[in-house]
């Protein structure tokens, strides 16, 4: 039975720990800075340490699942002293990418072995193995623990041995995400605006798909093809139609987006296509 630690017993770092106990075949001690925090997972098998040096004493994996760059670092040396010489540290918190890199190259230096591996997932979905792990590092490393992987996700996906390409590949889906529920808001406070129920506003989504807009989207701006389809002065007006139709409702993230085509129109760009957005 391969002795884990697991630090971090947020809603992420429960699921995980939750996933490792259902699963089984691993004895799991668990940390966490609000020992309150841990203590029902003692209930469903664990072993909730007193510290990160008491955590990691024994473990071959250990896995960070905690808040920041600077809650990693202080943790990493919290635990230092406890961690076994073939121990490998998998860090799933989603970090700074040149201060993972700056982690890694030192960690390395001194002789512990690091991995970054963010993740896609909800509690639930880090509970049933489900969603996506990226994982950057040393490949030989990466072999080393892909067995002890592959259980927690639904897709575990090595991105190659630059340190700092996973944290940097979990910031463009965060941004995605972000933008996203952005949008939505900003959707739904038109629809309020224009006395449309919200969910009437959403069901034009089940026909007019933005699913099938994004490749064509994508494609142009990487070719750096600006030649309008969408002009970006006739964009401009409908965002002005946007903003003038939901008066005093919050649209934050088309403002935010009409004040960057007017800075683009202002060059002298307006008949380029919108894509321009990216330039």
């Amino acid at each position: 039975m391969h002795q884990v630690a697991l630090l971090g017993t947020g809603l992420l770092g429960s699921g995980f720990a939750e996933g490792f106990l259902t699963r089984g075949g691993v004895k799991l001690t668990v940390w966490n800075r609000t020992r309150a925090k841990a203590l029902p997972l003692a209930e469903k098998g664990a072993t909730v340490a007193d510290d990160p040096e008491e955590a990691v004493h024994g473990a071959t994996m250990v896995h960070l699942v905690l808040l920041d760059d600077a809650t990693v670092d202080s943790t990493i040396e919290r635990m230092r002293d406890g961690l076994s010489h073939d121990a490998i540290i998998v860090d799933h918190t989603t970090n700074l990418p040149a201060r993972v890199a700056a982690r890694a190259e030192r960690l390395e230096h001194e002789g512990l072995r690091y991995l970054h591996a963010p993740v896609f997932m909800s509690p639930a979905a880090a509970r049933a193995a489900q969603g996506i792990m990226m994982v950057a590092g040393p490949p030989g490393r990466f072999e080393q623990v892909r067995s002890a992987l592959t259980p927690m996700t639904g897709d575990l996906w090595y991105v190659g041995e630059r340190p700092d390409l996973a944290a940097s590949y979990k910031l463009f889906g965060n941004a995605m995400i972000l933008s996203m529920a952005g949008a939505m808001a900003d959707i739904f406070h038109l629809a309020d605006a224009l006395d449309v129920p919200r969910a009437e506003a959403w069901s034009l989504f089940s026909r007019f798909k933005p699913e099938n807009i994004y490749p064509v989207r994508a494609k142009k701006i990487l070719a750096e093809d600006y030649s309008a389809s969408f002009e970006l002065e006739v964009a401009r007006k409908d965002a002005r139609l946007m903003l003038e139709s939901a008066a005093n409702q919050p649209m934050p993230v088309i403002a935010a987006i009409a004040a960057r085509m007017d800075a683009l129109i202002a060059e002298g760009l307006g008949a380029q296509d919108m894509a321009i957005l990216a330039k």
